[in-house]
């Protein structure tokens, strides 16, 4: 497949994030993809320590029993704690993970079996797909992970089985948003505050913790990107800004899959965006 027709999967690198402006944006980005004015997006990021709680937390009411901790102790901490409309239970965000949202219109997907019902990527087959990735991403660094059954996410083959990426997607209009959390170097001792997914049987590692040694969160970045162009069979088009890809929003809505040559990343200043969804001003210089 060439570049002109291979689908393309654009990344921002965002660093370190709050939860809430994350939220904000993923929205936004998602509102876009829904008009078809952006490509699928893959925002790769870290929140400050942060608690969400998922729709299974909200509706099975084991919000106060996963939380481990008092409000105050988290305040104390500086740990805030959201609630969220992706699936799962409890968990946690914090420096040293690797996050990512893919906001990605599963119809544009297709299905490579054509014996299945649907043509398109279901929710259940995007799922496996970014556990895939997890999965190549840890082989990547020579840590052995799979998956569970009756699980979602990515657990390490050592002993005692634990699990290093959580996944918790919501999907509206066939549009994806959350998603993944990879414990690069993450401090496990903040685990200690939650029932991680509400799983009390299995513990939480990280990168760091199964290989014994430090390791950069830029090269576990560049090896996720790499593996979702793999796994989803899309061009990795890296932007160096947000501008950069709200600019492809301008143009006007394509029935096509968009290709390489549509988004042109340019590098600018910290995004106008961001500061605005911050509640900030955005600096005139």
């Amino acid at each position: 497949m060439n570049l002109e027709t291979k689908l393309v999967i654009a990344v921002l690198q965002l660093g370190l994030l709050d939860y809430a402006t994350s939220t904000h944006l993923q929205e936004t980005l998602a509102d876009l993809r829904k008009q078809n004015r952006i490509p699928n997006t893959l925002l790769l990021l870290e929140h400050p320590p942060v608690i969400t709680l998922g729709r299974n937390a909200q509706a099975l009411g084991t919000a106060e029993s996963n939380i481990l901790a008092s409000r105050e102790q988290l305040a104390a901490r500086g740990i805030a704690v959201y609630e969220t409309n992706r699936g799962g239970d409890v968990t946690f965000h914090g420096p040293g993970q690797l996050v990512g949202y893919p906001i990605f219109d599963l119809r544009s997907f297709p299905q490579p079996d054509s014996t299945l019902p649907s043509k398109t990527l279901g929710a259940v087959a995007f799922v496996r797909r970014v556990e895939e990735v997890l999965i190549r991403t840890c082989a990547d660094f020579g840590i052995g992970t799979h998956r569970v059954e009756g699980r979602t996410g990515v657990w390490t083959q050592s002993t005692p089985e634990s699990k290093i990426a959580a996944i918790g997607v919501h999907i509206a209009r066939a549009v994806t948003t959350h998603g993944f959390a990879l414990n690069v170097t993450t401090a496990l001792d903040y685990f200690r505050l939650i029932v991680p997914c509400g799983i009390t049987e299995k513990a939480v590692t990280s990168m760091t913790a199964e290989l014994g040694r430090e390791i950069d969160l830029a090269p576990v970045q560049e090896s996720v990107m790499r593996n979702f162009g793999r796994v989803f069979n899309s061009q990795i088009l890296w932007l160096e800004s947000l501008e950069a890809l709200l600019a492809s929003a301008a143009e006007p809505a394509s029935t096509e899959p968009t290709s390489v040559e549509e988004v042109i990343g340019v590098p600018l200043q910290t995004p106008p965006v961001i500061q605005h969804l911050r509640g900030e001003d955005a600096a005139v210089c």
